[in-house]
């Protein structure tokens, strides 16, 4: 069955603001199932999940379909998924629980194509304990970080490697085994960080050889929930605890304060939602999630390149990298005006971007972007249409 997108954009209520959304990066619009769940939740759960009254067994049992959805979203198993309030305070939790391996004398492999979050936490771990920090960069011209790179790269110090699955920012999705395999020989770890990849690629932990998987509930239109997915839980007993409770074990160990369980059935909800977004999707809710996401890439990769050849038509808009292995994002320039002019005019006219400095981007700076003013970053989303495309053509050319 073809991918249907009214049928999408149907169970999305804030699509009917009057408004552009190709800001993804920042968060994907929410399904109204999505906002039930949470209300339900906040309605029916209590604040913790041990107690013996029904509140504390609703939350136990939110928690543990949380954990079970994360699992089938990444393909791994539900006793490693470690989940907390925002996915960069749960790297920052493992960095923290890794910094004994982390020492003087070993290495850390670090990508310019990452997200500040991961990031931040190896490069505060290195300072602090004399780590040697090596870079993996990209190709200027299309964006791509070259999977030769990490031969060299990963030598026999390596206890570490940080890696992006996709770059929000320019779309293009390196070779992420390449570097699993490299730094399993040494002995060390990979921690991919999907915000990017996620919900446009089929992930799959043991394909992708990650050690750990960095998720994020907004970038799929789930609320604001972070989670990390162990490829073997048996590692979360073998690392330094984070957690305020000294008894802690498995998933726990990682999880420090208490649990938004509203918010965890709001996650739950968002994953199935993906896995309905083809109605002729069958099967567990793994199966179910590789059907949906095939469609929607189906449906994507045909108006994404729509979307390349309009931009591309547009003399004075100049497109950053050319990624041969991306998802449906890019970041661009138009000659001669600053990126927040751009979105600020894009804005004026019900356009939601994403511009400027993106936050202090590594990657833009290494690129030189952020120099000349700037970039403005869009993508799809699930419920992105060919007009959406064409009313962003129609306002760029008058720029």
């Amino acid at each position: 069955m073809s991918y249907d997108v009214a049928r999408v954009r149907g169970h999305i209520p804030s699509l009917g603001d009057g408004w552009i959304h190709l800001d993804p990066q920042a968060g994907m619009q929410i399904p109204d199932a999505v906002s039930r769940s949470v209300s339900t939740g906040f309605r029916t759960s209590s604040f913790n999940h041990t107690g013996r009254h029904a509140a504390a067994k609703r939350s136990a049992e939110i928690l543990q379909n949380a954990r079970e959805a994360v699992a089938d979203l990444v393909g791994g198993d539900p006793a490693g998924v470690v989940l907390g309030p925002d996915r960069a305070l749960l790297l920052a939790w493992l960095a923290e629980s890794l910094s004994s391996r982390l020492g003087l004398g070993t290495g850390i492999v670090l990508s310019r194509l990452d997200d500040e979050a991961n990031v931040a936490p190896w490069l505060r771990i290195a300072n602090r304990y004399g780590a040697h920090v090596r870079w993996a960069e990209v190709e200027i011209d299309t964006c791509e970080l070259p999977s030769w790179q990490f031969e060299e790269l990963i030598g026999p110090t390596a206890r570490l490697v940080a890696l992006t699955a996709a770059s929000p920012i320019v779309g293009s999705a390196p070779d992420v085994r390449v570097a699993a395999d490299r730094v399993h020989e040494v002995g060390g770890l990979l921690v991919v960080d999907a915000i990017g990849a996620a919900p446009y690629a089929h992930l799959d932990i043991d394909q992708l050889g990650a050690d750990v998987v960095a998720l994020s509930g907004p970038s799929w239109g789930g609320p604001q929930v972070g989670a990390l997915a162990f490829r073997d839980p048996e590692l979360l007993d073998r690392i330094p605890a984070m957690s305020l409770n000294p008894y802690s074990k498995g998933a726990e160990r990682l999880e420090v304060g208490g649990h938004q369980y509203a918010m965890l059935a709001g996650l739950t909800t968002s994953i199935d939602f993906l896995a309905g977004l083809d109605e002729s999707a069958t099967g567990t809710r793994r199966q179910r999630l590789e059907t949906s996401i095939s469609s929607l890439q189906g449906y994507q990769d045909q108006l994404f390149e729509h979307l390349l050849r309009t931009l591309r038509s547009l003399p004075k808009v100049t497109l950053i990298g050319r990624p041969t292995t991306r998802i449906p994002t890019l970041s661009f320039t138009v000659a001669g005006v600053n990126a927040e002019k751009v979105s600020a005019h894009l804005a004026d006219n019900r356009i939601g971007t994403l511009s400027g400095s993106h936050g202090g981007s590594r990657l833009l700076d290494a690129l030189g972007v952020n120099d000349e003013g700037g970039a403005v970053t869009i993508g799809l989303a699930p419920y992105t249409t060919k007009y959406e495309i064409d009313q962003l053509a129609r306002v760029l050319a008058a720029v």
